[in-house]
């Protein structure tokens, strides 16, 4: 089993605490000042497996869509937030990174190995494809037609949460394809989140809605058939 360490500088001027693996040399010197530093803390890292990380209601029929999401840190950060709410797949369209880019995988954290999805050139085409096999598609934006997502009851199945590029949003051809938009209220001064933070926050949400209203059916029963 694999061990990581809490450090702590030893220079008490300084007290910089940070983590570091336990063959991590460069641990033995505080990155702060050079101080040597000490052992606080010695924790083991429990990696999860494919049959223990899902929750007791397994997979939701529910995917997400990532229309031209270019970051490869957004797109890791996007399958954690849908493994861990528990999303049936994941359907990334043009430029959307893919788990075969070994950097996706550094922020995805291992989500990317559990959790199905596919890559699609055209998202316009494939929404189409979708609502012909009787999938409802959602798309995650800002605007006068958005719906704050808290106002949302249970959201019709199976649903697809779409959203688009960091910069230019939702493809308008795609979002016409969507049968409604929902948004994330915002109190600062800035009226839009990262694309990544708010997928886990809308994924969440959209789980918990889901669970209220199914929540009686038995485990399994839920899954949808997912075209890939």
């Amino acid at each position: 089993m694999m061990h990581y360490e809490i450090r702590q500088c030893t220079a008490t001027s300084c007290a910089f605490r940070f983590p570091a693996a336990e063959d991590q040399r460069s641990g033995d010197r505080c990155p702060w000042c050079g101080a040597p530093t000490q052992v606080v803390h010695r924790l083991p890292i429990v990696a999860q497996t494919a049959e223990t990380h899902l929750s007791e209601g397994g997979r939701m029929p529910l995917a997400g869509l990532l229309d031209n999401v270019r970051s490869l840190f957004n797109v890791g950060s996007i399958f954690r937030s849908a493994d861990g709410a528990g999303l049936s797949h994941l359907y990334l369209g043009g430029v959307t990174p893919t788990p075969d880019h070994r950097k996706l995988a550094k922020t995805a954290l291992g989500a990317e190995q559990h959790l199905s999805w596919s890559h699609h050139r055209n998202s316009v085409a494939l929404a189409e494809t979708l609502r012909a096999s009787g999938h409802v598609l959602w798309a995650l934006e800002t605007g006068g037609a958005a719906v704050s997502i808290f106002d949302i009851e249970a959201p019709p199945l199976p649903l697809v949460l779409v959203v688009g590029n960091e910069v230019t949003g939702v493809d308008p051809d795609l979002l016409a394809l969507c049968a409604r938009c929902v948004s994330i209220p915002m109190a600062g001064r800035k009226q839009s989140l990262n694309v990544a933070t708010a997928f886990g926050i809308a994924a969440v949400i959209l789980r918990h809605r889901c669970d209220g209203a199914l929540g009686a059916q038995p485990s399994g029963s839920l899954e949808s058939q997912v075209p890939l």
